[in-house]
């Protein structure tokens, strides 16, 4: 495990997968001189009690929230240690289908496997912030535009507990049922709240509570990153290398300003800065 500064003020960040790390967001802690410990699952490294940092973000993978592993069922209990601890907490792309599940909702197939920049039609993935006004935004939108360029890839996504429940007659459960965790209620005991949509897959930004976030897409993507992606990705490996990299620098600027200004709302909802 990585780390710089004492537990009690440093961001804990969870890897599910080696080639999908922080991006954006690690400059901006070595920027503002924020303490992070990286941790990288995918490498065998234990996910450790999140209890005591003071703010958990667990990032992508190809794995799913409904895996019947010990590893992700240890995922599941400690994003539940942290909500119910009240640990600031942002999910991105699997961390939000995890932190979903853990707090009560379910995770499904996708109708539409959204990858890359386009859908399959052509049109640029997108998503659009909903809920309080856009004069008076949650704090994790707070100098966004309202609609927002985003690069995705994800085959599956989450389903909050109001739509699970209408669901219920029709589903007895099955992998995407959501998690019950030893000591918890039937019903979710956290309420979730939609942020932004997207065209495909509805729920794209969600707030747990009062500061967890998951987002699906991926705003933390930095060019090199997305360099390693293209070659390693199995579903981005068909949309080509060069492709890929050039919808990144055609918007680069404006994207990672986006980038940015998402996960710096989000220290500041964790009072790191």
């Amino acid at each position: 495990m990585a780390q710089s500064g004492t537990a009690r003020r440093t961001v804990l960040m969870v890897k599910n997968c080696s080639r999908e790390g922080p991006g954006l967001l690690e400059p901006l802690l070595k920027e503002l001189g924020i303490a992070y410990a990286i941790v990288n699952l995918d490498a065998g490294e234990p996910f450790p009690d999140p209890r005591g940092y003071a703010a958990l973000v667990v990032l992508g993978g190809p794995d799913s929230a409904n895996d019947d592993t010990s590893r992700m069922r240890d995922e599941l209990m400690r994003v539940r240690q942290a909500l119910d601890e009240g640990i600031p907490f942002l999910g991105i792309c699997l961390g939000l289908q995890v932190l979903v599940k853990a707090a009560g909702g379910s995770v499904v197939s996708s109708k539409v496997r959204e990858v890359g920049w386009r859908d399959p039609q052509g049109t640029p993935y997108t998503i659009s912030f909903v809920g309080p006004t856009h004069a008076d935004p949650d704090p994790l939108l707070a100098g966004l535009p309202k609609i927002v360029p985003i690069f995705q890839l994800h085959g599956e996504t989450v389903v909050l507990p109001d739509a699970q429940d209408k669901a219920a007659e029709e589903d007895d459960g099955g992998p995407g049922a959501s998690l019950h965790l030893p000591g918890s209620h039937q019903s979710p005991a956290y309420p979730m709240t939609l942020l932004a949509t997207g065209a495909h897959c509805e729920n794209q930004l969600v707030r747990v509570g009062k500061d967890a976030y998951g987002i699906q897409g991926h705003l933390e993507l930095t060019p090199e990153m997305l360099a390693v992606w293209a070659e390693q990705d199995p579903d981005l490996i068909p949309l080509g290398r060069d492709k890929l990299l050039a919808g990144h620098a055609a918007q680069q600027a404006a994207y990672e300003a986006n980038g940015r200004r998402l996960l710096e709302n989000f220290l500041r909802v964790a009072k790191l800065c």
